[in-house]
């Protein structure tokens, strides 16, 4: 076996061993990024439908209002507060916004006024100045289905109406946005983080001193520590897909191994990021602002945590040029819309641009002291 080949295989094999044995790089490498997965997951799985907080203030006797009261306990869409029975209890409680609103069926509400064959009544929506989207939209839903009880009792004629027509298209869910920033910060650390925290300890140790002693070159020092990162990278990635599968029931239409190489492919060049900040940085104090500088404006413009069409549109165009913004666009692309890398050819372009500056970058500023 060549030499050089040889050497890169024994710092990958030794690297490797000193990250498994490293309990504090295992959790920030792994544990970290699943607990941000678990706290996302269940903040997207929990706001997939609607649901309002509200209280029922049933003050008719009627036999209607009771079995109105009924349907609106057991809806999908309100979770009613059954410890609320007066309307002074339920403003107390809307002004500490821990209701959304108040359904208020009044004395009235479902009798049968004389001459009349069919109940009748008007419910009341109680509601603060902050929760007047969430009122409104009750209003609506409430509204509807008196439509749908109006037409049983009055038939009439509707000139004008709409209807609904399902695409048989597959869009994309909160959390399929979310994973793949997760998937983005999880790189983050691992190829920022990793080299940015160990370098300067090994500096510090005077074990980069020593290993300039010998016949070792700075390119396969880098190669051996890009080969070590792509391994656990690999493995962390598939430690979270696998609990983003089975916990929140994600789909991957795409090629595993079109992702696999596309993953690598991101790694490595965020990585480089991490080997020129920590092969840089002298000791732990010069590099930690450096670092925060770096990645804070890539977690929140790249689409990390939200995506990036909420932002104006002015900040979009910005943020199409940072380093991680094409490697999230390209992990969604082919995890929930099933592209192949043909298709994602800007992103890989983008990324290979980038690839190219920074490792210039890393071997121009990289001392090993």
């Amino acid at each position: 076996m060549n030499k050089s080949i040889y050497t890169v295989l024994t710092f990958v094999r030794i690297n490797t061993k000193r990250f498994f044995r490293d309990k504090l790089a295992l959790f920030f490498s792994i544990g970290f990024p699943l607990i941000f997965l678990f706290v996302f997951g269940s903040l997207n799985s929990s706001t997939s439908s609607v649901s309002f907080n509200v209280a029922l203030i049933n003050q008719s006797k009627s036999s209607f209002s009771t079995e109105f009261a009924k349907n609106i306990n057991s809806s999908s869409f309100m979770k009613v507060n059954k410890n609320i029975t007066t309307i002074d209890a339920a403003k107390d409680k809307m002004t500490r916004s821990e209701l959304d609103a108040a359904i208020v069926l009044p004395a009235s509400f479902g009798n049968v006024v004389a001459d009349d064959t069919f109940p009748s009544g008007q419910a009341e929506i109680m509601y603060t100045q902050n929760n007047q989207q969430s009122a409104q939209a009750l209003s609506g839903i409430i509204d509807a289905q008196f439509k749908a009880i109006n037409a049983k009792f009055v038939k009439n004629v509707t000139p004008f109406t709409v209807k609904t027509n399902q695409l048989n298209e597959r869009s994309l869910s909160a959390f399929d946005y979310t994973f793949a920033g997760l998937l983005g910060f999880a790189i983050i650390g691992m190829g920022i983080f990793g080299p940015v925290n160990v370098f300067p300890e090994l500096k510090k140790m005077g074990i980069l001193r020593r290993l300039s002693t010998t016949p070792l070159r700075v390119w396969q020092y880098f190669l051996s520590t890009m080969v070590g990162q792509a391994i656990i990278g690999l493995i962390s990635l598939a430690i979270m897909f696998a609990v983003a599968i089975s916990v929140f029931h994600l789909k991957v239409v795409g090629n595993w191994v079109e992702l696999s190489v596309f993953l690598v492919f991101s790694i490595t060049m965020i990585l480089g990021i991490g080997l020129s900040l920590g092969g840089w940085a002298k000791n732990e104090r010069q590099v930690a602002p450096l670092a925060n500088i770096v990645v804070f404006p890539m977690m929140f413009l790249s689409g990390t945590f939200f995506p990036r069409f909420l932002m104006p549109e002015w900040l979009q165009n910005v943020s199409n040029f940072l380093p991680l913004t094409p490697v999230i666009d390209g992990i969604r692309l082919i995890v929930t819309e099933g592209k192949h890398l043909i298709d994602i050819l800007p992103q890989i372009g983008l990324i290979g641009l980038w690839m190219v500056v920074i490792y210039l970058i890393a071997f121009k500023v990289f001392r090993w002291e």
